[in-house]
């Protein structure tokens, strides 16, 4: 990703939908335990992490599976709460095949930009698919790749060295590889009308349609998962990095409003009848101010205040929902990966309980996680203090994220 370009920039530019191709049935990894993308790595399926790869990244818009037609519960129990987010397509053939499947499926609603994807490459990061994503031009393709490092000979057919290949200028190429959308899904029409089936990757469709093809900065973590071995290796690689000291941090966060004059009041993101509205520049929802704060302490990244001052006026009046979005979307540019939210709301009226269901869907929608990693709990405050006299609300909130890496000593 270009320095100057933000995460933020990245989401603004246009949607950018995502193609994970799982159709495979991995004979090289062998089938004792089903294919390779369902398999185990740190008791999880190869492809539950890549979908949260790309999930974790605000500037992702629709996210496509391409799949066996056998494979849809081994999916659905992969992806677990994240299969509500997921367009599933069953693939064809050949991986050329569930790409072309994969692009169809977008075509209707066209995205601006694609990236595609191998699902048995669960170690991609959002740096690795932010910069990609910052490659992509109107009429240019992005590929992640790597110099090769190894010397390569070349075999002759009696199994002799035949050569020695310069690997001057050689690169390995990975995935995700990013398109203009219209422009891929138009070369793979190509290809198909032409009887072409046997190119390897996207960049190499491109390449033969005279789409230009960027190279960007790979990574070496980003393997592709190919034999028994490597899913093996996989699996203690995770195992060893969690026996360590994972970096999950805790925020917390404290908000209060008076009452004024009204007839409702704005609860967690859901407007409440009441016979008093709640007093502030935005629409002074304490759950979700609360919350904000949680968010950014676990970076620290400041608190609401900081990133959007009363004395602003564009703020004023504003929905809460956009401050805890901007605080998830801090969280991500970090990497960090949302656990759970938890918001206890302090007041003698009006009453909580028949919102809490509401309350819950809307903030699993601001958060991208599951409800049950959302929890919205009401006391009262045995009528002592302003808020007994119901003078106002108060709200506490605490958010737990984890991020990458490990606690340093």
């Amino acid at each position: 990703m270009a320095a100057d370009t933000t995460f933020d920039e990245l989401a603004e530019r246009g949607e950018t939908a995502v193609i994970i191709v799982a159709a495979g049935r991995g004979e090289r990894a062998g089938q004792g335990n089903g294919p390779k993308q369902y398999r185990q790595i740190g008791g999880r399926a190869v492809i539950a992490h890549t979908i949260e790869a790309f999930l974790a990244l605000p500037a992702i818009g629709r996210v496509v599976a391409v799949i066996h037609p056998d494979d849809m519960d081994l999916l659905r129990h992969a992806a677990g709460p994240h299969m509500e987010r997921l367009i599933v397509v069953h693939g064809g053939p050949t991986r050329q095949h569930s790409v072309r499947l994969g692009l169809l499926a977008l075509a209707e609603d066209a995205p601006q930009f694609v990236l595609i994807h191998d699902a048995v490459r669960p170690f991609v990061d959002t740096g690795l698919i932010a910069r990609t994503i910052a490659a992509v031009g109107e009429e240019a393709g992005a590929l992640p790749a790597m110099p090769v490092a190894d010397t390569l000979k070349r075999a002759a057919n009696d199994g002799t060295v035949a050569e020695t290949v310069p690997r001057a200028g050689l690169h390995a190429a990975q995935t995700p590889q990013g398109f203009p959308f219209a422009a891929i899904l138009q070369a793979h029409e190509k290809a198909f009308r032409a009887g072409r089936s046997d190119f390897t990757d996207d960049a190499a469709i491109a390449e033969w349609a005279n789409l230009p093809v960027r190279l960007v900065a790979g990574s070496p973590d980003n393997v592709k998962l190919t034999w028994a071995r490597d899913i093996e290796m996989a699996d203690q690689k995770l195992a060893g990095s969690t026996s360590r000291f994972p970096d999950i941090r805790t925020g917390n966060g404290y908000d209060v409003h008076r009452f004024a004059d009204g007839d409702h009041v704005v609860l967690c993101g859901v407007p409440i009848p009441h016979e008093k509205s709640l007093s502030g520049h935005s629409d002074a929802d304490v759950g979700l101010h609360a919350l904000t704060d949680a968010l950014l302490a676990t970076c620290g990244a400041g608190d609401i205040g900081t990133h959007f001052p009363p004395s602003d006026p564009q703020w004023k009046g504003a929905a809460s929902r956009l401050f805890v979005e901007h605080a998830a979307s801090v969280v991500r540019q970090r990497g960090g990966r949302i656990a759970n939210a938890d918001i206890t709301i302090i007041c003698e009226a009006p009453k909580i309980g028949p919102y809490r269901e509401a309350m819950t869907e809307v903030l699993a929608d601001m958060l991208k996680i599951s409800r049950d990693r959302i929890s919205i709990k009401a006391t009262t405050n045995e009528k002592l203090g302003f808020i007994g006299r119901e003078e106002g609300i108060a709200a506490i909130a605490t958010a737990s994220v984890i991020y990458p890496g490990e606690v340093p000593e």
